[in-house]
C-alpha cells in the first residue's frame, strides 16, 4: 500500500481537485476522505471543504444525517477536468494490480474486471539497460530471439535503441539494427541477454518511419445498417461520418492488425469488422513503406 504524502507536500489546489473528483465521479465526499488521502487533520479537511464551498457554492450540499457532502444537480467542475479515458485507465490499472487504489483519487471502486491476456515478460534489468542506451544514445549488444525462419536460433547483434513503443500487447524497442543496417522493432521480452554498451550513435532523427505520421481516416462499414453505422459513429466520436487517427508510420502495421483493418474487405460479417479506411489507397501505400 502506498503511504499518503505529508500534508506539506500537497497543495490546496490538489486537495480541491480531489474534492471535485470525488463529487463528480462518486457524487459524495467526506472529511475523512481528505484526511486519509492527504494525511491532514480533520480540521484542515473542514477548511478545505469550506474553501471549496466558497469558490463553488452551487456544487455541493451537506446532508447532516449522512454526515457527508453530495454533488448538487447544477454541479460544474472548476478544478477537475473530467477525463473518462484517464479514469478508466486507472480503473484498469487497479484491476490488473499495476497500481493500488491509494495511488489514485478513486474511493469507491465499481465491480470491475479486465479480459486477462497472457503478459509478455519484461525484465526490469533489461528494460533499464535499454532506457539507459536511449538516454545516452549508445549502442548495446543484444542476444535476440527472432521469429525469422532464416535465423531460428538466438543471435547476438548490435542495436542502437532510440524509443520504446507498445502495440497494445507487447512492448518494443525501436532501434537501428547494425546487422541489417536499418531501423526495426525489437520485442523486449525476446531480448534474452543484453551485453556491453558500445559507441554513441545519435541516429534517431534518421528513422523516417518513426518520425513521420499518417492520418488514417476511419468510417463505419457501409455494409452495416443505417442505425448500426450511426452507432459506430457514436462509439468513435465521429463527425460527418468519419474520424481521423494520427499514427506513426512505424506503428501503422500494428494498428492495422489491432483494428482488424487487414481483414475488413475480406470478411463477410460486417458486424465483426465495423470500420473501414476511407483513404485506403494512401493507407496501403504507407503500409507497404511508400513515403506519402
Amino acid at each position: 500500500m502506498t503511504e499518503a504524502k505529508p500534508a506539506g507536500r500537497w497543495s490546496i489546489e490538489q486537495r480541491l481537485e480531489f474534492i471535485e473528483f470525488r463529487l463528480f465521479w462518486e457524487g459524495t465526499i467526506r472529511r475523512i476522505d481528505i484526511r486519509r488521502k492527504f494525511s491532514v487533520s480533520l480540521q484542515q479537511a473542514s477548511i478545505d471543504i469550506n474553501k471549496y464551498r466558497d469558490l463553488a457554492p452551487d456544487n455541493l450540499f451537506y446532508d447532516a444525517s449522512d454526515k457527508r457532502y453530495y454533488a448538487a444537480k447544477g454541479f460544474k467542475p472548476l478544478f477537475h477536468k473530467p477525463n473518462p479515458g484517464r479514469y478508466l485507465a486507472q480503473l484498469r490499472a487497479i484491476t490488473e494490480d499495476v497500481i493500488s487504489e491509494e495511488e489514485t483519487m478513486i474511493g469507491s471502486l465499481p465491480d470491475c474486471d479486465v479480459l486477462p491476456i497472457p503478459a509478455r515478460t519484461v525484465s526490469a534489468s533489461k528494460l533499464r539497460k535499454i532506457l539507459q542506451a536511449i538516454r545516452t544514445q549508445q549502442s548495446i549488444m543484444v542476444e535476440y530471439q527472432s521469429m525469422n525462419d532464416a535465423r531460428p536460433e538466438p543471435l547476438w547483434r548490435t542495436i542502437t535503441p532510440h524509443a520504446i513503443a507498445s502495440d497494445g500487447l507487447r512492448w518494443h524497442a525501436r532501434a537501428y539494427c547494425h546487422l541489417e543496417e536499418r531501423f526495426k522493432d525489437f520485442i523486449i521480452s525476446r531480448c534474452l541477454r543484453i551485453g556491453k554498451v558500445g559507441d554513441s550513435h545519435p541516429i534517431n532523427r534518421e528513422d523516417a518511419d518513426w518520425n513521420c505520421f499518417f492520418d488514417v481516416i476511419l468510417a463505419p462499414n457501409p455494409a452495416l445498417g443505417v442505425a448500426q453505422q450511426r452507432t459506430i459513429e457514436i462509439d468513435y466520436g465521429m463527425k460527418d461520418g468519419s474520424c481521423t487517427v494520427r499514427v506513426r508510420r512505424a506503428l501503422l502495421y500494428y494498428f492495422d492488425k489491432r483494428m482488424r483493418l487487414d481483414v475488413s474487405a475480406k470478411h463477410d460479417r460486417p458486424k465483426e469488422t465495423p470500420l473501414i479506411v476511407k483513404n485506403r489507397k494512401d493507407y496501403d501505400a504507407a503500409l507497404s513503406g511508400s513515403v506519402t
